[in-house]
């Protein structure tokens, strides 16, 4: 037999090939994922990828959680729900088949289990939100983790629960596993005896009456996570031992603060130009001279030049960019990791400049 050498996974771009695509429900599926080449995919239980695509001649990114654990190494799924009029979504639930090749980048994202160890934990997950929480789960279930589980899943009927079978199964074999399921309602021919309506404190309090004990890891649409997070609030949870997945559509309080950025730079353009910063690109030869307010980011596109981006937030590390001189001011949300800081790297959504600062780009 010849010898096989393997890689691990790192941050950055990886060809990768589908695998396999699984039916979850009517309107989600998982994509599975392996390298040509033995590579080991070993990520943090919660974090995500960004894929690279094209769709109708047009260069797309779009990040998704990965759904599978890093106790399964040779390949990652994601879990994908067909979102109506989602440009991505549909054309990956309509298009992307076994034998197809993409590039990813990542894997990146602070919200995980490993960064935050804890003998207790409360998972709250609401619709495909589940996906995070599910690997984590997945992680302490393949590795016997000395863990206490208390998995919440909200989901609108019991069609629309993702996992369903395996959740169960999962339940029936450890003791540390305690599975709830909430469905909002239930239709003609379907039978429900379980929790119905929305997670309530009520129904809090007699699913894990030691909330207020355990580490907890939230992931959902934006109205599910505010409701979660007010609700521990309210009844006096320490918030530094909670944990949600910021990614996802921009919240309304980020949508505004870019607004109130955006005229701070509009003030700050109409100033000496003495107060701007020069940016400069290494590898195209241009430079552009930008207020202290703007990213280098926008710098770029100034410039006609196409850094590829997906969150804008310094979330999925899309726009990771080598600086080779200069100092900026970045703050990112996890998007980047310590190595690639040692490195250099900066995330160009969310850098601004201090000084001149030279990208190679």
């Amino acid at each position: 037999m010849q010898p096989v050498s393997t890689q691990t996974w790192s941050n950055g771009r990886h060809p990768v090939r589908c695998v396999k695509v699984i039916a979850e429900t009517h309107d989600v599926r998982t994509f599975c994922f392996s390298a040509d080449q033995p590579m080991l995919f070993f990520f943090k239980p919660g974090q995500f990828v960004t894929l690279e695509l094209e769709i109708n001649g047009e260069p797309v990114m779009r990040s998704y959680t990965i759904s599978s654990a890093p106790s399964v190494p040779y390949s990652f799924s994601l879990t994908i729900k067909r979102v109506p009029g989602g440009k991505v979504s549909n054309w990956l639930h309509d298009h992307l088949k076994e034998g197809d090749t993409l590039a990813v980048h990542g894997p990146v994202g602070n919200f995980n289990a490993m960064d935050f160890p804890a003998e207790k934990v409360l998972f709250l997950s609401g619709g495909v939100g589940i996906t995070p929480v599910m690997s984590m789960a997945r992680w302490f279930f393949d590795t016997n983790g000395n863990v206490d589980m208390v998995f919440v899943h909200s989901a609108r009927t019991p069609k629309d629960i993702i996992f369903h079978r395996e959740l169960r199964h999962m339940a029936s074999r450890i003791s540390n596993f305690k599975l709830h399921l909430i469905c909002e309602r239930y239709e003609i021919g379907e039978t429900w005896a379980g929790y119905r309506g929305y997670l309530s404190q009520a129904m809090l309090e007699l699913i894990a009456p030691d909330y207020q004990e355990r580490e907890v890891f939230c992931c959902g649409p934006t109205p599910y996570m505010k409701a979660v997070k007010h609700l521990l609030q309210t009844n006096g949870f320490d918030l530094n031992r909670y944990h949600e997945e910021a990614f996802g559509p921009t919240p309304a309080d980020i949508q505004e603060e870019v607004r109130e950025q955006n005229s701070e730079a509009l003030a700050l353009d109409a100033q000496p130009s003495e107060e701007h910063c020069k940016i400069e690109f290494s590898e195209s030869g241009k430079s552009v001279a930008i207020a202290p307010s703007e990213t280098i980011h926008s710098a770029a596109a100034k410039l006609g030049l196409h850094i590829p981006k997906a969150c804008g937030m310094g979330i999925c590390g899309t726009c990771k960019v080598l600086k080779k001189s200069g100092e900026v001011e970045m703050e990112h949300n996890g998007g980047i990791t310590d190595e690639d800081l040692a490195e250099g790297y900066i995330l160009s959504c969310c850098s601004k400049p201090l000084t001149d600062v030279v990208v190679e780009f």
